[in-house]
C-alpha cells in the first residue's frame, strides 16, 4: 500500500525521546507509525472530529460536496513486510521479440 510511502515512521526509543515533537506532527494531521525492531506495531493518528463537532464539514457533507468514509481500509502490514517482486522477463527480451514477430 502507498500508506506506508507518505507516512512518517519511527521507533519507539526515539517516539520517547521526542514525543512532543511527534504529537506536534499529528495535530496537522500526519499521522506516524510506530515501529519496534522495525516491525510496525501502532499507528498514531489525529482524532477525527465528529460531523456534529465540526459544523463546516457538516454543512459540506449535507451540501452534498463532502462524502465521509464508511470505514477506513486496515493496513495488511503483513504484504507490507514482503520484499518487492523481482522482474522474471527483460523488457528489453519482449521488445526484441515484438519487432521479430512484426508487431
Amino acid at each position: 500500500m502507498a500508506i506506508m510511502a507518505i507516512m512518517k515512521s519511527t521507533t519507539i526509543s526515539e517516539l520517547k525521546n521526542r514525543l512532543s515533537a511527534y504529537l506536534a506532527m499529528v495535530r496537522a494531521g500526519e499521522p506516524v507509525l510506530v515501529l519496534d525492531r522495525d516491525v510496525p506495531v501502532a499507528i498514531i493518528q489525529k482524532v477525527a472530529a465528529s460531523a456534529e463537532s465540526d459544523p463546516r464539514a457538516l454543512k459540506l457533507e449535507r451540501a452534498g460536496l463532502l462524502r465521509r468514509p464508511a470505514n477506513e481500509a486496515p493496513i495488511d502490514f503483513e504484504t507490507l513486510r514482503q520484499p518487492a517482486p523481482r522482474a522474471t522477463a527483460s523488457v528489453l527480451d519482449a521488445l526484441l521479440d515484438d519487432r521479430r514477430q512484426g508487431r
